[in-house]
C-alpha cells in the first residue's frame, strides 16, 4: 500500500516536472524572433517549435511512454542549455541582468559629464 502511494506520487511529480519544463521551453522558443535563430546559427524556429510541441503533446497525451518522455526531456534540455543562451546573446541579453554598472553608464563606459 505504501509502495503504491509512493509510485503514484513519483509518477505525478515526474508528470508535473516534465510537463512544466516542456511548456516553459515551448513558450520561450515561441517568443523569440525567427531571425535570432538564424543569427545564432541554430536550427530554425519552426524546427524547435515542432520538436518541443511534439514533446509537449507526448507529455500531455501519452504519459505512459517513458522512452518518449525522456527523449522529449533531452530535447528541451538541449534547447534550454544550448539554444536559449545563444539566442539571448544574439538578442543582446547575454549578461543576464546588470553587471555591477552604474545607471549613468553608456555603451562605451561610464558617463562622467564631460570631465
Amino acid at each position: 500500500m505504501l509502495m503504491d502511494r509512493f509510485d503514484s506520487t513519483l509518477s505525478l511529480l515526474m508528470f508535473l516536472v516534465f510537463t512544466g519544463f516542456a511548456v516553459a521551453s515551448f513558450v520561450i522558443a515561441a517568443m523569440v524572433r525567427e531571425d535570432a535563430y538564424r543569427a545564432a546559427d541554430k536550427k530554425t524556429k519552426k524546427f524547435w517549435l515542432i520538436l518541443l510541441g511534439v514533446n509537449l503533446a507526448v507529455n500531455l497525451f501519452l504519459p505512459g511512454f517513458l522512452f518518449l518522455l525522456i527523449a522529449g526531456l533531452i530535447a528541451a534540455i538541449v534547447f534550454m542549455v544550448d539554444v536559449r543562451p545563444a539566442l539571448k546573446q544574439v538578442m543582446g541579453g547575454g549578461g543576464g541582468g546588470r553587471r555591477g554598472g552604474s545607471s549613468s553608464d553608456g555603451p562605451y563606459g561610464p558617463y562622467n559629464g564631460g570631465r
